[in-house]
């Protein structure tokens, strides 16, 4: 059965997201289920770790913030646009190479639009560079025939144990590969559990910020647990695991992001993790006239 999350206006429960979850202990034993978690999902950005382990083993090599911005969903913040415009520059290109879409900062005060702001910027840079250190082909990188794209989904297919059901294009351009949360689940266990995982499971945890953004709440709960790495994507799916391979992943049907970080907490906390901040997360406010009217939250 399905996780409720209600959302709660005044007294009363205005509309419910259905949410799928699936948590495992540190020998990979599912805690907790709700739904088809063994059902092909879409996990869009939660994928980029992988991705990313994908092109470090293609020969990419980043550590550091800019290892942890080659996985991100960035907000377009300073930071994360000098950190892309490193990245290119360190393969002797410039912007003008990224094929992913344009867009504007989260800051919606800068009115400046490009394709370095877009949230995939720092992947799509990390893939070019991985291209140039190879010599393949710049002009095609996201078609899924590209030898970058089959490396990395060679890697998603050893790190998930399935074979991609299905490729599809993500937001960004990129190939998409549907898998199943079990999947995702047993291939983020792999980040703090394996030695090339490493790097990318301290790149994450120690610059949250740069996975993401300083106000989103994937990096207020990384900083709350220390040694939680976790991956928000598109369409409300969020991956996470825990230094000693807790591990987890939920999926909103109807991909509402307002529902998403109240079940990761709740799925958090069915892992035996918690902090104080997480009380201010596991119900979102909601609004009426500018002042807190209501909260969604997880029905127990």
């Amino acid at each position: 059965m399905s996780l409720l999350v209600e959302v709660v206006r005044s007294g009363f429960v205005e509309s419910v997201h259905h949410a799928r979850m699936l948590v495992v202990d540190a020998d990979g034993r599912p805690i907790e289920t709700h739904g088809p978690v063994d059902a092909i999902a879409s996990p869009r950005s939660s994928m980029k770790p992988l991705q990313a382990l994908g092109m470090l083993r293609s020969g990419l090599q980043l550590d550091g913030e800019l290892l942890a911005l080659a996985c991100a969903s960035h907000a377009g913040e300073p930071f994360h646009v000098d950190g892309v415009r490193k990245i290119l520059a360190g393969a002797g290109l410039d912007e003008t190479a990224l094929l992913c879409p344009e867009d504007y900062p989260e800051d919606r005060t800068v009115t400046t639009k490009g394709r370095v702001f877009m949230n995939c910027s720092g992947k799509h840079s990390a893939m070019l560079a991985t291209c140039v250190i190879n010599g393949w082909p710049l002009e095609s990188y996201l078609e899924p025939t590209h030898p970058l794209q089959r490396a990395i989904r060679a890697t998603v297919e050893e790190l998930t144990g399935e074979r991609v059901a299905a490729t599809g294009v993500d937001g960004c351009g990129a190939p998409l590969f549907f898998v199943s949360m079990v999947g995702v689940t047993r291939a983020f266990r792999a980040f703090p559990l394996t030695e090339e995982g490493q790097g990318i499971f301290q790149a994450m945890t120690k610059y949250p910020e740069w996975t993401s953004g300083t106000h989103r709440p994937e990096a207020k709960l990384m900083r709350a647990l220390p040694g939680l790495m976790l991956k928000a994507g598109a369409d409300a799916f969020e991956a996470f695991v825990f230094s000693d391979g807790r591990a987890g992943t939920v999926k909103i049907e109807d991909g509402g992001q307002r529902a998403r970080t109240p079940v990761t907490v709740a799925a958090l906390r069915a892992m035996g993790l918690d902090a104080p901040e997480l009380d201010t997360l596991a119900a979102t406010p909601l609004l009426g006239g500018g002042r807190p009217v209501g909260e969604i939250r997880v029905r127990r």
